[in-house]
Order: structure tokens, then C-alpha cells, then sequence
């Protein structure tokens, strides 16, 4: 897909990037999908092609959103492999895009909500790990945005790439706390309590 290359001037309080009057009228800006957004840290993605040059195994860098709604609850969604788990909407970024642009396309093809509806704010978290896809080693590099939706927003017939998503639900963060089913990121619920008292920390904060 092809990227509209649109510069946008962070808000210099909140770090939230502006592009006229926000969905709440607060004024807080929306990042639409296809959109090459210029804020401060927003990295664009070299593509599925890095590599660690220490390691020389590959580099997959993907955006992940942790999606509010007006009751605090987190949305996540179900999949099967594994034993079954859930985990934050998101994937792939690819080359030349910048990771707040790649969150709100996945939202898009992940859940069917319109690129309109969508207002990311600054990175709130990062993850590393390494995994196996397709018989070689690969290090997913994840960085999680914070954003709010509504249960409206969320339309899965309209979604494009629906991929092995099982379910989609809201979870009061007293539930994902105490619950036994395999949630990530890991520490999600005190990431997102931290977040709520204090907003997006100076620095992202690293989950396992």
C-alpha cells in the first residue's frame, strides 16, 4: 500500500500527535492507516529484512496496540495456537512505515475499525523476544501504543485480514489480573494501571 506522507505536530504537553479536532472534541488528533506520521521517536521500520548485526538473526519489528475502552477495560483477542492464548491486537510493520501508522492499519484488518475512529498515542511499552516462524529463529521487536475505542468500533465482517483471530473481548482489569489463561504481553495489567494513573511514561516500558 502506498503511503500518503502527511507531516503531523506533536502536541507538546501530551505527546499525542494532532491533526485537527479529535472524535471526543478535545482536539486531540487522529493517525489514520496509510498515513507517514512525524512525531518525536516515531522510527520508521527497515523492513522484514534486518538483522541483528550482533546475533545475525533476523529482525521482525511489529506495532501492537493496547486498546481502552470507557470503562478501562483492555480489548484482546483469542487464538488457538499453542494451547490457546490472547494478546493485543497488532503485527507487522512493514518497510518505510512508521509503527503508530502500522497500529492503525492492523486495527483495520485485525477488527474492521475505520481508520477514522482511531487515536494512537505515544509508545506506553516495548517487548523482545525470539521465536520460531517458518523453521528459522526470528527476534520480534514489539512496540505498544496506547488507544481508545469503543465496542461499536469494532466490526469484524468489515475486517481484510482476519488471519486465525478466534474471538475478541473486553477484560475489566480485575479479571486479567486474576485470570489463568495465557495473556500477552506478560504484565499487561500493571502496565496498563500504571498507565492510567500516570499516563505514557518518559521512557517505554519493557515487558517480557
Amino acid at each position: 500500500m502506498a503511503l500518503l506522507r502527511v507531516a503531523y505536530e506533536p502536541n507538546a504537553h501530551t505527546g499525542q500527535v494532532s491533526a485537527g479536532p479529535g472524535r471526543d472534541g478535545t482536539g486531540r488528533g487522529k493517525i489514520a492507516a496509510g498515513l507517514d506520521i512525524v512525531q518525536p521517536g516515531a522510527a520508521r521500520s527497515s523492513g522484514a529484512a534486518s538483522v541483528d548485526s550482533m546475533t545475525a538473526v533476523p529482525v521482525r519489528e511489529a506495532a501492537r496496540v493496547i486498546v481502552l475502552d470507557d470503562d478501562q477495560r483492555v480489548l484482546l483477542l483469542r487464538y488457538d495456537e499453542n494451547g490457546g492464548f490472547w494478546a493485543t491486537p497488532g503485527g507487522a510493520v512493514t518497510r518505510g512505515e512508521t509503527y503508530a501508522a502500522a497500529a492503525v492499519r492492523e486495527l483495520g484488518e485485525e477488527l474492521g475499525v475505520a481508520k477514522e475512529a482511531v487515536t494512537v498515542e505515544a509508545q506506553l511499552a516495548q517487548r523482545s523476544r525470539e521465536h520460531m516462524v517458518g523453521g528459522r529463529t526470528v527476534r520480534q521487536v514489539e512496540r505498544y501504543f496506547p488507544a481508545r475505542l469503543t465496542a461499536g468500533d469494532i466490526n469484524p465482517d468489515r475486517a481484510t485480514q482476519p488471519d486465525n483471530i478466534r474471538d475478541h473481548r473486553w477484560w475489566p482489569l480485575d479479571e486479567l489480573r486474576a485470570t489463568r489463561e495465557t495473556v500477552y504481553p506478560r504484565g499487561l495489567a500493571a502496565v496498563v494501571e500504571k498507565f492510567l494513573e500516570h499516563g505514557v511514561p518518559e521512557r517505554p516500558v519493557v515487558l517480557e
